[in-house]
């Protein structure tokens, strides 16, 4: 029997919310420096902790790969496909990425190691789809969503050096915030703006 309310099933919105709280949570997750790498200035995860990650909140997943090519003699391409339960829901989700085919330096397109980067390219297609469908490492490839919503302690502490500084900065500022142009975003930098007007006027 569904259990029905305002025409909504009940059960079917719990386990919807179930996968957006479980996901959320894995958003917010730091990831380890440990398994962060830098290369060329950018932040790269290793793929064992992403897969300990996906095998512990999501047993059953698997990864299959649709198709590959080269493209000539410049990249491999993988185009990846991610099976994964999402609070018992099968979910399916593809991924397409390309590693740059390494080249000995002074030859004529003479290839380093062509297993390495077909290799690689099937990793980096992996962690995009483990990234993207279930939110791994969002800290390092930012990906995590920040909620613009001032909380009620935000709020007050704007309108409290807002009204330090004057009746008129006190409504500017509530208008502000009701427009959502003062937001939990750029908090920290209107906080601080208010602090040296309200400390210029004490002067």
């Amino acid at each position: 029997m569904l259990k029905l309310i305002n025409g909504e099933n009940i059960e079917v919105k719990e386990a919807l919310s179930e996968v957006t709280n479980q996901h959320n949570k894995i958003s917010n997750m730091k990831t380890p420096k440990a398994f962060v790498r830098k290369v060329m200035k950018l932040d790269y995860v290793e793929i064992g902790y992403m897969k300990a990650i996906a095998d512990k909140e999501f047993p059953g997943w698997s990864w299959e790969i649709i198709s590959s090519e080269a493209l000539g003699s410049a990249a491999y391409v993988v185009h990846g496909r991610l099976k994964w339960y999402d609070n018992g829901v099968m979910r399916i989700g593809d991924m397409v990425a390309a590693h740059r085919i390494q080249i000995k330096k002074g030859t004529n397109n003479e290839f380093v190691n062509v297993g390495n980067d077909i290799k690689s390219a099937n990793t980096d297609c992996m962690k995009k789809a483990l990234n993207m469908y279930m939110n791994i490492a969002d800290d390092i490839y930012k990906n995590q969503f920040e909620n613009p919503e001032l909380t009620t302690i935000q709020i007050d502490q704007l309108k409290m050096y807002a009204k330090k500084i004057s009746e008129s900065k006190y409504k500017h500022i509530n208008n502000l915030i009701k427009d959502g142009i003062v937001n939990n975003m750029n908090y920290k930098g209107s906080l601080a703006k208010l602090k040296r007007e309200a400390d210029e006027n004490n002067k």
